[in-house]
């Protein structure tokens, strides 16, 4: 695999210390690694504007005029597949990470091993973000990535897939539940989640980040907070 990966921090230090861990990490796991480091925030979105070809970005939270918060979410309005991993000598930002689908925080000092584990993940998601669901529907092919698929619910014979746009297909909801792989949970006998979107979790329901409610069947409550922990 070739992953083209940002590091953006404004301490030089700290920069050469983490591309020296990607570059041991991605020659332990036999990937080719396109690397580059930026000092700023507006130094990476100049060069991004014209390059977005970007898979992972380790970004630094505290810099100058743009925070690294603030550079995500411009980074996230158009662009759901970027791997982002916040490194932070603060716990403080944890919670807005949750708005840009932040990856993970690292604390610094970063330690390899954690890294490592990180960027493993990172590299297993944008493995899956590749896969595409293709479906027939009246002659037309429908193609929709898998990475869009925020929940599906069956009626009848029919399963209604959740996404950027909608489609409805007629296939058993096992079926689908196959072909999306690891990351969803189903629930119950009438509807699929993706982990990721989900918000919250009550004894009743499953909110999920864009407020959609799934119904949750009696004694499913364990279950899917287990499938959410295990997910991580």
């Amino acid at each position: 695999m070739n992953y083209k990966i940002a590091i953006c921090d404004d301490s030089s230090a700290d920069a050469v210390y983490v591309s020296g861990f990607v570059e041991a990490w991605a020659k332990e796991r036999g990937y080719a690694v396109q690397l580059q480091k930026f000092s700023s925030a507006e130094q990476f979105l100049f060069l991004y504007a014209e390059d977005k070809q970007y898979d992972i970005l380790l970004l630094d939270v505290e810099m100058g005029e743009m925070d690294g918060v603030s550079l995500a979410k411009r980074v996230r309005q158009e662009n759901e597949t970027m791997q982002i991993v916040f490194i932070t000598g603060y716990s403080d930002y944890i919670s807005e990470g949750y708005e840009v689908a932040a990856l993970h925080y690292l604390m610094k000092p970063v330690k390899g091993e954690k890294l490592f584990s990180v960027l493993d993940r990172a590299a297993e998601k944008l493995k899956k973000n590749g896969k595409v669901l293709t479906f027939d529907q009246g002659g037309e092919v429908v193609r929709f990535p898998v990475y869009q698929v925020r929940w599906a619910e069956v009626r009848s014979n029919y399963v209604t897939i959740h996404g950027r746009e909608d489609v409805t297909v007629k296939m058993p909801l096992g079926e689908l539940q196959e072909k999306l792989g690891e990351g969803f949970y189903r629930v119950g006998r009438s509807a699929i989640v993706n982990l990721s979107c989900i918000e919250r979790v009550t004894k009743s329901d499953i909110r999920l980040q864009d407020g959609t409610s799934v119904p949750l069947p009696r004694g499913a409550y364990e279950g899917v907070n287990r499938a959410i922990i295990n997910m991580g």
